[in-house]
């Protein structure tokens, strides 16, 4: 269900605004995106797996609010982050 060091290595790589960058909101958005699709893909096989869809939702309304914290910043960076990260179509 959560995701690996390597791959949260290769996440903030991706997403990072500078060196050293694991606290920028791209970084918390890629993060929480990918906890989101491993947790989707949990509920395929485990549908009654009611705690872990409470978490889910936890996760869901936390990167609304960074979204919504980054379009208030800069507009640009938010439409970045939906279109790399696969949020919306």
């Amino acid at each position: 269900m959560s995701i690996t060091a390597e791959k949260k290595a290769e996440l903030i790589k991706e997403f990072a605004t500078k060196e050293g960058d694991t606290g920028s909101p791209e970084v918390q958005i890629a993060i929480l995106t990918e906890r989101i699709v491993n947790l989707t893909e949990h509920f395929k096989d485990h549908k009654k797996d009611v705690h872990s869809r409470r978490g889910l939702l936890s996760l869901v309304s936390k990167r609304r609010r960074l979204l919504d914290y980054l379009r208030k910043i800069e507009e640009a960076r938010y439409l970045s982050m939906l279109t790399r990260c696969g949020i919306r179509k």
